[in-house]
C-alpha cells in the first residue's frame, strides 16, 4: 500500500501550470510542503523535511485560488517517484507525493503568527472559518 499523510504549511506559493488538453486543459499545482520532525530530545531545534507535491485538476484548481505560502494544510495521497535526463546529460532522480486529498488544518487566526498570509482565502475575520459561494459544492476538490 502507497499512502502518505502530511500535515505542514506551504514554503511558497503554489506553483501552477496548465495542460494542454484542447478544450478541456488539466491544472497541475507544484507546492513544497514544510513537516516539522518529532522533537529530537538530544537538540533545542525544531527540524524540518521539505515534501514536493503536485496536485492535479480540481485539487489543483482550489491550490490556485486558496493556498498561500505558511498556510498549514493537511495533504493525504501516495509516493511517487521518477527520473529524466537534465540538459547536461545527468539522470536526475524525484520523489514527490500526489496529492488525493487536501484540506486547510488551520484557521486563518491561529496561522496569524507564522508570518504566512492567506487572506485571499475568504476566512472570516472572526470565526476562521471560509465563505463558500453559493453553488461552488460541485467545484469543491474534496468530497461531502
Amino acid at each position: 500500500m502507497n499512502k502518505v499523510v502530511l500535515m505542514g504549511r506551504l514554503t511558497k506559493d503554489p506553483d501552477v501550470r496548465y495542460s494542454n488538453n484542447g478544450d478541456n486543459p488539466l491544472a497541475i499545482a507544484r507546492y513544497t510542503l514544510a513537516v516539522d520532525r518529532r522533537f529530537n530530545r538530544n537538540s533545542n531545534e525544531q527540524q524540518a523535511d521539505f515534501i514536493p507535491c503536485v496536485a492535479f485538476g480540481k485539487a489543483g484548481e482550489h491550490a490556485e485560488k486558496y493556498y498561500r505560502k505558511g498556510l498549514k494544510v493537511a495533504v493525504t495521497g501516495r509516493i511517487q517517484t521518477g527520473s529524466y535526463t537534465n540538459k547536461d546529460g545527468q539522470k536526475v532522480y524525484t520523489t514527490e507525493v500526489v496529492v488525493e486529498e487536501q484540506e486547510f488544518a488551520e484557521s486563518k487566526n491561529a496561522g496569524g503568527s507564522t508570518g504566512g498570509s492567506y487572506q485571499d482565502a475568504g476566512a472570516a475575520p472572526d470565526d476562521g472559518f471560509m465563505n463558500i459561494a453559493e453553488g461552488i459544492d460541485d467545484e469543491m476538490p474534496f468530497g461531502n
